[in-house]
């Protein structure tokens, strides 16, 4: 929820984290028999990483399947393969698998309706620290959100240091990922879910109906909500702030925005 181009790039410049940081937190898979058997077994494989320009038949299979299940690829060379293998028989493939496994969207809706309540979904644009991804999923299930949506690209997944943050809240709230998030806003509004998004630019939330069947939209910190989506959210709320700096942590204004909503429905 960052304002200015220079706050961008210096929050950039000091969580700026590569594609192999987290590694330590996700299952490693190395090997093709392994990697292959991981995919036709239906795991959750959050990214594949495979030596550029290899051509053999087993890592094209790989791809393939890959491509089926709409999984990142990372086309990388061998030395960078090397860096993030922990056996040193990657042989051209590695993936990383999440820790815990994801629901659906379908499920939540679900979850609202054996409940008895309007769904209340909370939608992560950009967030790519494991540590606020934790405490927006403990935040969801103490507010009674019946789920969180992620997107596959430019987010952290569900790794080891995300479920030790949620304090076990992992385990009972939902936590699905899509390949659009402004396309699957698009198709629960047909469903009849509507969306406000935390931008210090619009109306203060107390100001806002947030009642009724609703998605919740939150940004990092220093980018934001992506102008694609804050232009499919039907409204923007802001947190009112008195202090000298005008941005939050996303998880604290997960939960900020996320209580206000509770409290309006009572």
């Amino acid at each position: 929820m960052g304002k200015s181009m220079e706050e961008r790039n210096r929050y950039k410049a000091k969580h700026e984290k590569t594609e192999f940081d987290d590694r330590e937190h996700t299952l490693v898979i190395e090997g093709r028999n392994a990697v292959l058997e991981a995919f036709r077994s239906g795991k959750s494989i959050d990214k594949l990483f495979v030596l550029d320009g290899c051509q053999d038949g087993p890592v094209q299979t790989i791809i393939r399947e890959a491509k089926k299940k709409d999984t990142i690829i990372n086309f990388v060379g061998k030395e960078r393969l090397n860096q993030i293998s922990a056996t040193g028989k990657h042989q051209g493939v590695i993936a990383y698998a999440a820790a815990y496994e994801y629901g659906e969207v379908d499920d939540m809706l679900k979850l609202a309706e054996e409940r008895g309540e309007d769904p209340f979904l909370i939608l992560l644009a950009n967030i790519e620290d494991p540590h606020n991804l934790g405490a927006i999923i403990r935040t969801a299930n103490l507010a009674g959100a019946h789920g969180v949506i992620i997107p596959k690209r430019r987010a952290v997944g569900l790794t080891a240091t995300v479920a030790r943050t949620s304090a076990g809240a992992l385990n009972y709230t939902p936590v699905a990922k899509v390949t659009n998030l402004a396309r699957t806003m698009e198709e629960l509004k047909k469903r009849g879910i509507w969306f406000v998004c935390a931008d210090m630019d619009g109306e203060p939330m107390y100001n806002v109906n947030l009642k009724g069947p609703i998605g919740l939209v939150i940004g990092s910190e220093g980018e934001g909500v992506g102008r694609l989506v804050k232009e499919t959210c039907d409204f923007t709320a802001a947190i009112p702030m008195r202090g000298e700096i005008d941005s939050l942590n996303a998880s604290v204004a997960a939960g900020v925005l996320a209580y206000e909503i509770v409290r309006q429905r009572g």
